[in-house]
């Protein structure tokens, strides 16, 4: 074909293009061929976030809703200008390294990495896309920011995000108080979670401050629960529960045995509370999530993870069952009543 039958042209609605008297390319095309990367559908004003957590249970749960209404309330509306891709590990350390391994190829924008293993497994494996962490009791010891940082400093890394360290001290406490004469308490968890070991090591030594009896139980996976807890009947005549995500993710089967053999359950985060705990001194998690939100919204407008500081949440609230209490054969106080900030009837 003859040079003179090709020239410039511009297509309404598809910019200039070189065509030829029959043919017509659009640019948009000859972007598509030319860009690497850029494929059909892109949408370059889509923002695009992978989240994973190890499992699914009440508090992981509201702690993804918070981080979604955080960046909702950011200007982020998903199907407009934001996209996530939601994944959950099913508290399988292996997928959780293949989620991350997932969002590192598709090249998502930033990672919103819920609870301690699938954000272990996310550093891990991604070292340049930017993370916000949630739900984490140590990130220190657990590898997720270095070793050397501390809550309120920046990371200088592509990590930041919101850790949800219990006051384990206080909880032992406030729960020694609901049932006044039990000196033998039962606890369950799994010692491959690292926020686990943590929390259980503060209850070791919480419990030696009031002089009472822990005895613990290892599960390494949610269907060993309920024998977990059948395990601990006739032994201790109540039992607390730490961050242990393998054990929440089944505080349902606890509460049965609990009920049918009257032995008070108490738990660490209020979303448990309705779940069948009598009562919980603890963090409203869709509030974690919702810090970590605010966080990853600044990092999406420009600034670097690695600038914006980690560091705890500090609000704490008491929150009684009292359908529970009586089915535990829990007498609640007027005083405990008067302190909680929710009572559940």
């Amino acid at each position: 074909m003859a040079a003179s039958a090709t020239r410039a042209k511009e297509v309404p609605g598809r910019g200039l293009a070189w065509v030829n008297p029959r043919v017509w390319i659009p640019l948009t095309l000859l972007l598509v061929s030319l860009v690497p990367g850029l494929a059909w559908g892109a949408d370059p004003q889509m923002v695009r976030i992978g989240v994973t957590k190890i499992v699914s249970h009440a508090a992981l749960d509201a702690d993804e809703k918070g981080f979604e209404s955080a960046l909702t309330s950011a200007g982020f509306k998903e199907g407009v200008n934001i996209r996530y891709d939601r994944q959950n590990a099913q508290g399988d350390p292996a997928k959780a390294t293949a989620i991350a391994r997932k969002f590192e190829g598709d090249k998502v924008d930033l990672v919103h990495s819920i609870a301690t293993p699938t954000s272990q497994a996310v550093v891990k494996v991604i070292d340049k896309i930017p993370v916000v962490f949630s739900s984490i009791s140590d990130p220190v010891n657990a590898g997720v920011v270095p070793k050397d940082s501390v809550p309120g400093k920046k990371t200088g890394t592509n990590v930041t995000g919101v850790s949800d360290m219990w006051p384990v001290l206080l909880q032992m406490e406030t729960y020694a108080k609901f049932v006044p004469k039990v000196k033998k308490w039962g606890t369950i968890y799994n010692p491959a979670e690292a926020n686990s070991v943590t929390h259980i090591k503060a209850m070791r030594e919480a419990a030696k401050s009031l002089g009472l009896e822990l005895i613990e139980v290892h599960i390494a996976s949610s269907a060993d629960v309920e024998q977990a807890a059948n395990s601990l009947v006739g032994k201790v005549q109540a039992i607390t529960i730490t961050s242990d995500n393998t054990t929440v993710a089944r505080l349902d089967a606890i509460a049965r045995v609990c009920d049918k053999n009257k032995i008070a359950l108490f738990a660490g985060d209020v979303d448990s509370v309705p779940r069948g705990a009598v009562a919980a001194y603890g963090m409203d998690y869709f509030l974690v999530g919702y810090a970590a939100g605010k966080k990853a919204a600044l990092v999406l407008k420009g600034v670097k993870p690695g600038d914006i500081p980690w560091g705890p949440v500090e609000k704490f609230s008491l929150v009684i069952n009292l359908k529970a209490a009586r089915a535990q054969g829990v007498s609640v106080s007027a005083d405990l009543l008067k302190k909680a900030d929710k009572v559940l009837e």
